[in-house]
């Protein structure tokens, strides 16, 4: 009969690629080589709060001797493992065994109120660590950057997203470069001495709003007699809209702007 133990010529171990026939004989394994250690606690709090999961107890009413012997054995197995101990764990322990001893007192009837359970500060510490520890676990399964999202940045043209109903300075500037542009290519080269009233030009346009109540931006200029009467006018027309005598509105985003005699001006 043969086995897969029968065949001597299968190495036991591999170094660097050579294999090993036998094991060396001056081949040095501390003891504790293979020891794995798998819980790992983040302070006495963590620890208490596993203890108290992992036998099922009631956290609002912890029998101490069973909690306190299974905890010292804990510190008693870091400490012999030469693992590094923080101080909080020796303060919980020295705690523990204080609360422990309070409870195993004798309490002799008094007729004075008896005084808090020694439980109580601990049971109150728990329950404010195992809160956080939950909200600290729901913040963790929130979409990360990096982890679980990747941010992108996306430009949005600012002329178009910006413009929404309503007129606004640009907008009147705008319709104003218009008029100018189309005045300049019907200007003609004549010298003459004109002279124009800002206050004659507001009075036509409320003379022209009371007769057609609404009037676009546009008919209410005349580029054809030039950029003088044209900045006239609209001087004329911003005075008017300062005065309240007219209101200025447009129905939407690129629409028309529309000229209006104001209500107190209808009178």
């Amino acid at each position: 009969m043969t086995s897969a133990f029968a065949d001597r010529s299968a190495p036991v171990a591999r170094i660097y690629g050579e294999p090993l026939a036998e094991m060396p004989h001056d081949l040095y394994i501390p003891p504790d080589a293979l020891e794995v250690f798998l819980e790992a606690f983040e302070g006495p709090l963590d620890l208490l709060l596993y203890l108290i999961r992992k036998e099922n107890l009631d956290i609002l009413d912890i029998p101490m001797a069973p909690l306190t012997r299974q905890y010292l054995e804990y510190v008693e197995t870091m400490r012999s493992k030469n693992l590094e101990l923080a101080a909080e764990y020796l303060v919980m322990a020295a705690m523990l065994m204080e609360i422990k001893s309070r409870l195993l007192l004798p309490r002799p009837p008094s007729a004075e109120p008896q005084e808090e359970d020694p439980r109580a500060e601990l049971v109150r510490r728990l329950l404010e660590y195992e809160r956080i520890r939950k909200a600290a676990a729901a913040l963790d399964e929130l979409p990360q950057a990096g982890r679980d999202v990747i941010a992108i940045s996306v430009w949005i043209e600012s002329t178009a997203a910006g413009r929404m109903p309503g007129v606004r300075p640009q907008d009147l500037a705008d319709a104003w470069r218009g008029l100018l542009h189309r005045a300049r290519l019907a200007v003609h080269h004549r010298v003459t001495r004109e002279e124009l009233s800002v206050r004659e030009h507001m009075s036509g346009i409320l003379r022209a709003l009371r007769e057609r109540r609404v009037l676009e931006f546009r008919e209410l200029f005349e580029p054809q007699r030039g950029v003088a009467v044209l900045v006239v006018t609209f001087l004329a027309l911003l005075e008017l809209a300062r005065e309240l005598l007219i209101e200025i509105t447009q129905a939407g985003s690129f629409a028309p702007i529309y000229v209006k005699l104001a209500d107190a001006a209808s009178g």
